[in-house]
Protein backbone atom coordinates (compact mmCIF):
# COMPACT_ATOMS: atom_id res chain seq x y z
CA UNK A 1 0.00 0.00 0.00
CA UNK A 2 1.48 3.51 -0.91
CA UNK A 3 2.06 5.63 1.94
CA UNK A 4 -0.24 8.64 1.99
CA UNK A 5 0.11 11.60 3.96
CA UNK A 6 -3.34 13.84 5.73
CA UNK A 7 -1.81 17.48 5.95
CA UNK A 8 -3.81 20.06 7.49
CA UNK A 9 -1.78 23.97 7.52
CA UNK A 10 -3.26 25.78 9.56
CA UNK A 11 -2.28 29.77 9.62
CA UNK A 12 -3.79 33.11 10.78
CA UNK A 13 -3.32 36.48 12.09
CA UNK A 14 -1.74 36.38 15.80
CA UNK A 15 -4.58 35.95 18.26
CA UNK A 16 -6.92 34.04 15.98
CA UNK A 17 -6.57 31.28 17.57
CA UNK A 18 -3.88 29.01 15.49
CA UNK A 19 -1.74 27.61 18.24
CA UNK A 20 -5.08 26.65 20.25
CA UNK A 21 -5.94 24.41 16.65
CA UNK A 22 -1.98 23.24 16.53
CA UNK A 23 -3.03 21.35 19.85
CA UNK A 24 -6.46 20.32 19.02
CA UNK A 25 -5.29 18.70 15.88
CA UNK A 26 -1.93 17.26 18.34
CA UNK A 27 -4.69 15.78 20.96
CA UNK A 28 -6.80 13.87 17.87
CA UNK A 29 -3.53 12.27 16.55
CA UNK A 30 -1.61 14.66 14.37
CA UNK A 31 2.17 14.70 14.33
CA UNK A 32 2.17 18.74 15.23
CA UNK A 33 5.24 21.31 13.42
CA UNK A 34 4.65 24.91 14.79
CA UNK A 35 6.16 27.69 12.86
CA UNK A 36 7.81 26.03 9.94
CA UNK A 37 9.48 27.58 7.59
CA UNK A 38 7.59 27.56 4.35
CA UNK A 39 10.44 27.02 2.26
CA UNK A 40 11.00 23.71 4.60
CA UNK A 41 7.63 22.00 3.80
CA UNK A 42 8.47 20.07 0.76
CA UNK A 43 11.22 18.85 2.54
CA UNK A 44 9.11 17.96 5.77
CA UNK A 45 6.95 15.82 3.80
CA UNK A 46 9.33 13.60 1.89
CA UNK A 47 11.05 13.40 5.01
CA UNK A 48 7.87 11.86 6.52
CA UNK A 49 7.58 9.85 3.32
CA UNK A 50 9.99 8.53 3.50
CA UNK A 51 10.87 7.76 7.64
CA UNK A 52 7.47 6.95 9.29
CA UNK A 53 6.32 3.54 9.49
CA UNK A 54 2.72 4.14 9.06
CA UNK A 55 0.97 3.68 5.64
CA UNK A 56 -1.16 6.72 6.68
CA UNK A 57 0.14 9.33 8.25
CA UNK A 58 -1.27 12.56 9.93
CA UNK A 59 0.55 16.03 9.87
CA UNK A 60 -0.32 19.54 10.73
CA UNK A 61 1.75 22.46 10.15
CA UNK A 62 1.56 26.01 11.77
CA UNK A 63 2.54 28.72 9.53
CA UNK A 64 2.29 32.10 10.77
CA UNK A 65 3.76 35.67 9.76
CA UNK A 66 7.42 35.17 11.24
CA UNK A 67 8.42 33.28 8.15
CA UNK A 68 10.42 35.02 5.36
CA UNK A 69 8.31 37.68 3.58
CA UNK A 70 9.85 36.27 0.30
CA UNK A 71 8.93 32.93 1.26
CA UNK A 72 5.18 33.75 1.96
CA UNK A 73 4.79 35.63 -1.06
CA UNK A 74 5.33 32.34 -2.96
CA UNK A 75 3.29 30.15 -0.29
CA UNK A 76 0.85 29.59 -3.66
CA UNK A 77 3.29 28.03 -5.78
CA UNK A 78 4.61 26.09 -3.12
CA UNK A 79 0.76 24.71 -1.68
CA UNK A 80 0.23 24.03 -5.77
CA UNK A 81 3.33 21.87 -5.93
CA UNK A 82 2.80 20.18 -2.84
CA UNK A 83 -1.22 19.43 -3.85
CA UNK A 84 -0.15 17.83 -6.77
CA UNK A 85 1.73 15.09 -5.07
CA UNK A 86 -0.95 12.19 -5.28
CA UNK A 87 0.72 10.91 -2.01
CA UNK A 88 -0.43 13.78 0.10
CA UNK A 89 -3.89 15.35 0.89
CA UNK A 90 -3.69 18.52 1.77
CA UNK A 91 -6.14 20.76 3.61
CA UNK A 92 -5.16 24.71 4.48
CA UNK A 93 -7.27 26.15 7.19
CA UNK A 94 -7.08 30.10 8.49
CA UNK A 95 -8.19 31.35 11.22
CA UNK A 96 -8.76 35.14 11.64
CA UNK A 97 -10.82 37.68 13.55
CA UNK A 98 -11.49 41.05 13.36
CA UNK A 99 -8.91 43.72 14.44
CA UNK A 100 -10.63 44.78 17.41
CA UNK A 101 -11.20 41.54 18.58
CA UNK A 102 -7.35 40.84 18.21
CA UNK A 103 -6.83 43.65 19.93
CA UNK A 104 -8.22 43.20 22.75
CA UNK A 105 -7.34 39.79 23.08
CA UNK A 106 -3.53 40.79 22.90
CA UNK A 107 -4.62 43.57 25.58
CA UNK A 108 -6.47 41.26 27.89
CA UNK A 109 -3.14 38.15 27.77
CA UNK A 110 -0.81 41.48 28.27
CA UNK A 111 1.21 39.22 25.09
CA UNK A 112 3.67 41.54 22.93
CA UNK A 113 2.67 40.91 19.28
CA UNK A 114 5.57 39.42 17.31
CA UNK A 115 5.60 42.49 15.18
CA UNK A 116 5.00 45.12 17.30
CA UNK A 117 7.68 47.02 18.38
CA UNK A 118 9.09 50.96 19.67
CA UNK A 119 8.02 51.84 15.93
CA UNK A 120 4.96 49.82 15.28
CA UNK A 121 1.78 49.86 17.05
CA UNK A 122 -0.14 47.16 18.35
CA UNK A 123 -3.23 48.17 15.68
CA UNK A 124 -0.10 48.55 13.06
CA UNK A 125 1.03 45.22 13.49
CA UNK A 126 -2.27 43.68 13.26
CA UNK A 127 -2.61 45.55 9.42
CA UNK A 128 0.78 44.48 8.72
CA UNK A 129 0.09 40.82 9.96
CA UNK A 130 -2.61 40.37 7.54
CA UNK A 131 -0.78 41.76 4.51
CA UNK A 132 2.23 39.04 5.22
CA UNK A 133 -0.35 36.65 5.56
CA UNK A 134 -2.84 37.42 2.44
CA UNK A 135 -1.06 34.82 -0.04
CA UNK A 136 -2.47 31.98 2.49
CA UNK A 137 -5.66 33.63 3.51
CA UNK A 138 -6.08 33.50 -0.24
CA UNK A 139 -5.51 29.92 -0.81
CA UNK A 140 -7.50 28.55 2.17
CA UNK A 141 -9.47 26.03 1.83
CA UNK A 142 -11.52 26.53 5.11
CA UNK A 143 -11.41 30.23 6.60
CA UNK A 144 -12.60 30.36 10.45
CA UNK A 145 -13.60 33.59 11.96
CA UNK A 146 -13.15 32.71 15.68
CA UNK A 147 -14.11 36.44 16.94
CA UNK A 148 -16.87 35.49 18.58
CA UNK A 149 -15.82 31.68 19.66
CA UNK A 150 -14.49 30.47 22.92
CA UNK A 151 -11.78 27.50 23.07
CA UNK A 152 -14.28 24.38 23.33
CA UNK A 153 -16.32 26.07 20.14
CA UNK A 154 -13.02 26.30 18.12
CA UNK A 155 -11.99 22.74 19.19
CA UNK A 156 -15.94 21.16 17.70
CA UNK A 157 -15.08 23.80 14.32
CA UNK A 158 -11.83 22.08 13.80
CA UNK A 159 -12.27 18.64 14.95
CA UNK A 160 -15.75 18.72 12.30
CA UNK A 161 -13.59 19.98 9.47
CA UNK A 162 -10.56 17.54 9.96
CA UNK A 163 -12.85 14.72 10.31
CA UNK A 164 -16.31 15.58 9.41
CA UNK A 165 -18.94 14.28 11.19
CA UNK A 166 -16.91 11.66 13.10
CA UNK A 167 -15.83 12.13 16.70
CA UNK A 168 -12.44 11.79 17.96
CA UNK A 169 -12.16 9.47 20.41
CA UNK A 170 -11.09 9.23 23.69
CA UNK A 171 -7.76 7.89 25.56
CA UNK A 172 -8.07 5.96 28.99
CA UNK A 173 -5.37 4.43 30.83
CA UNK A 174 -6.14 2.24 33.78
CA UNK A 175 -3.07 3.02 36.14
CA UNK A 176 -3.17 0.47 39.28
CA UNK A 177 -0.77 2.38 42.08
CA UNK A 178 -0.11 1.68 45.71
CA UNK A 179 -1.61 3.99 48.27
CA UNK A 180 1.69 3.85 50.43
CA UNK A 181 3.39 5.32 47.35
CA UNK A 182 0.89 8.45 46.64
CA UNK A 183 -1.89 8.92 44.55
CA UNK A 184 -0.45 8.98 41.04
CA UNK A 185 -0.51 13.27 40.21
CA UNK A 186 -2.17 12.62 37.14
CA UNK A 187 -5.16 10.92 37.90
CA UNK A 188 -8.21 11.84 36.58
CA UNK A 189 -10.86 9.41 39.00
CA UNK A 190 -9.50 7.48 41.49
CA UNK A 191 -11.19 4.64 42.69
CA UNK A 192 -9.82 2.90 46.68
CA UNK A 193 -10.37 -0.45 46.69
CA UNK A 194 -8.16 -1.43 50.00
CA UNK A 195 -11.51 -2.43 51.76
CA UNK A 196 -10.84 -5.63 49.52
CA UNK A 197 -10.07 -8.87 51.10
CA UNK A 198 -6.42 -8.65 50.69
CA UNK A 199 -4.01 -11.80 49.43
CA UNK A 200 -0.98 -10.24 51.02
CA UNK A 201 -1.97 -11.37 54.49
CA UNK A 202 -1.51 -15.14 52.87
CA UNK A 203 1.20 -16.42 53.13
CA UNK A 204 1.39 -18.30 50.24
CA UNK A 205 -0.26 -15.74 47.76
CA UNK A 206 2.00 -12.80 48.93
CA UNK A 207 4.69 -13.48 46.30
CA UNK A 208 2.31 -13.23 43.63
CA UNK A 209 0.51 -10.04 41.85
CA UNK A 210 -2.49 -9.36 40.21
CA UNK A 211 -1.72 -10.91 36.78
CA UNK A 212 -0.95 -14.24 38.32
CA UNK A 213 -3.48 -16.71 38.18
CA UNK A 214 -3.77 -17.42 41.77
CA UNK A 215 -4.37 -13.88 42.76
CA UNK A 216 -7.23 -13.75 39.97
CA UNK A 217 -8.62 -16.80 41.56
CA UNK A 218 -8.47 -15.36 45.32
CA UNK A 219 -10.30 -12.35 44.25
CA UNK A 220 -12.79 -13.68 41.57
CA UNK A 221 -13.97 -16.17 44.45
CA UNK A 222 -15.33 -13.23 46.36
CA UNK A 223 -18.82 -11.32 46.52
CA UNK A 224 -16.92 -8.05 47.53
CA UNK A 225 -15.12 -7.93 44.68
CA UNK A 226 -17.41 -8.96 42.11
CA UNK A 227 -19.64 -6.22 43.60
CA UNK A 228 -17.19 -3.16 43.81
CA UNK A 229 -15.91 -4.11 40.09
CA UNK A 230 -19.70 -4.31 38.77
CA UNK A 231 -20.27 -0.67 40.67
CA UNK A 232 -17.20 0.83 39.36
CA UNK A 233 -17.76 -0.57 35.68
CA UNK A 234 -21.37 0.78 35.93
CA UNK A 235 -20.15 3.98 36.98
CA UNK A 236 -17.72 4.54 33.71
CA UNK A 237 -20.29 2.74 31.34
CA UNK A 238 -22.01 5.93 32.66
CA UNK A 239 -19.64 8.39 33.11
CA UNK A 240 -16.85 8.32 30.51
CA UNK A 241 -18.80 8.69 27.55
CA UNK A 242 -19.93 12.10 29.30
CA UNK A 243 -16.41 13.18 29.44
CA UNK A 244 -15.56 12.04 26.12
CA UNK A 245 -18.17 14.19 24.70
CA UNK A 246 -17.20 17.26 26.84
CA UNK A 247 -13.82 17.08 24.52
CA UNK A 248 -11.69 15.16 27.09
CA UNK A 249 -8.76 13.78 24.90
CA UNK A 250 -7.08 11.45 28.20
CA UNK A 251 -8.70 10.12 30.61
CA UNK A 252 -6.42 8.43 33.58
CA UNK A 253 -8.54 6.35 35.63
CA UNK A 254 -6.26 5.44 39.01
CA UNK A 255 -7.05 2.16 41.05
CA UNK A 256 -5.19 1.80 44.23
CA UNK A 257 -4.62 -0.73 46.73
CA UNK A 258 -2.09 -0.48 50.06
CA UNK A 259 0.70 -1.35 47.78
CA UNK A 260 0.15 -1.88 44.31
CA UNK A 261 0.48 -5.69 43.86
CA UNK A 262 -2.69 -7.31 44.15
CA UNK A 263 -6.37 -5.68 44.44
CA UNK A 264 -5.06 -2.98 42.40
CA UNK A 265 -3.32 -4.37 39.82
CA UNK A 266 -6.40 -7.25 39.17
CA UNK A 267 -8.62 -4.08 39.36
CA UNK A 268 -7.04 -2.52 36.77
CA UNK A 269 -6.70 -5.60 34.72
CA UNK A 270 -10.37 -6.44 34.55
CA UNK A 271 -11.20 -2.54 34.04
CA UNK A 272 -8.78 -2.48 31.02
CA UNK A 273 -10.80 -5.71 29.43
CA UNK A 274 -14.27 -4.79 30.35
CA UNK A 275 -13.76 -1.25 28.43
CA UNK A 276 -11.17 -2.22 25.70
CA UNK A 277 -13.77 -2.84 23.11
CA UNK A 278 -15.89 0.49 23.56
CA UNK A 279 -13.00 2.68 23.14
CA UNK A 280 -10.03 2.49 20.26
CA UNK A 281 -7.32 3.62 22.78
CA UNK A 282 -7.50 1.74 25.81
CA UNK A 283 -4.40 1.26 27.71
CA UNK A 284 -3.16 -0.76 31.47
CA UNK A 285 -0.03 0.62 33.13
CA UNK A 286 0.89 -0.72 36.95
CA UNK A 287 3.15 1.68 38.79
CA UNK A 288 3.92 -0.47 41.76
CA UNK A 289 5.05 -3.33 38.69
CA UNK A 290 7.30 -1.59 36.55
CA UNK A 291 10.30 -3.01 38.12
CA UNK A 292 8.50 -6.60 36.66
CA UNK A 293 7.63 -5.59 33.24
Amino acid sequence: MEKMIQLVMISGRSGSGKSAAIHILEDIGFYCVDNLPVGLLSTLINQQLEDTQENNRKLAVGIDARNNPKHLANFAEISENIEKNPQVSCTIIYLDADDQTLIQRFSETKRKHPLSSEKISLSEAVSIEEALLEPIASKAHITLDTSKLNLHQLRDLIKNQVHGNAPSRMSVLFYSFGFKHGIPVDSDLVFDVRCLPNPFWSHSLREYNGLDAEIIAFLEKHESVQKMLHDVGTFLDTWLPRFEANNRSYMTVAIGCTGGQHRSVYFAEALFTRFKSAFPQVQVRHRQLVKHS
